[in-house]
């Protein structure tokens, strides 16, 4: 398999991918995330943007770009601005369902960008504030979208998924297949029998 580009930072993409078995290295491009559309369109947006530019800097490969993000009520959830700003996020999530976007983008050695979105649904249990500020304190919640990780301590307090595991994670992988295929991509180094 050709070692494809990950235009993400993000150590659970990263360790997704090592979990598939697909051969890649990180680039981080430097891109503007600001982006006023609805959730579901914004990450559909923001995977292609990264997806460009960590293809300008490896022209000629494939290059995978993802980005998520929580909505809840149609409103937008990105990544906590601080301790506040992820209280105030798990407060809003605790015994409620909302829905987790996961744009998509490949960049196909020809210049074509090919970009989908995943939909999932996940539900909280209601959360006492003392496990939300307990939480909180960890550390955890703060690089992630919507301020948890499903992979992690909330995980005690999801009592429905509806979607994909992996896309909730930040990268659904049934979707960076079928995008990889669809560009070209050989998952077998051997000849087709």
């Amino acid at each position: 398999m050709e070692t494809l580009i990950l235009a993400s930072c993000s150590p659970r993409r990263s360790e997704l991918l090592k979990i598939a078995g697909i051969p890649f290295f990180t680039v981080s491009p430097d891109v503007d995330e600001s982006c006023d559309l609805p959730a579901g369109e914004a990450v559909s947006v923001l995977s292609a943007r990264k997806a460009s530019a960590a293809g300008i800097l490896h022209p000629g490969r494939f290059v995978l770009a993802a980005d998520t993000l929580v909505a809840v009520d149609g409103v937008p959830l990105g990544k906590p601005s601080g301790p506040e700003d992820a209280v105030r996020m798990l407060r809003t999530l605790s015994g409620r369902m909302h829905q987790v976007y996961t744009g998509v983008s490949v960049l196909a050695p020809s210049g074509q960008i090919i970009t989908e979105t995943d939909r999932s649904d996940v539900t909280f249990c209601p959360v006492p504030d003392t496990e939300i500020l307990d939480y909180v304190r960890t550390g955890e919640p703060m690089d992630k979208a919507g301020a948890y990780a499903l992979q992690g301590r909330a995980s005690l307090w999801i009592t429905r998924l509806e979607g994909s595991y992996s896309s909730v994670i930040g990268l659904p992988l049934y979707l960076v297949r079928s995008l990889l295929l669809r560009s070209g991509y050989r998952f077998s180094s051997s000849a087709d029998h």
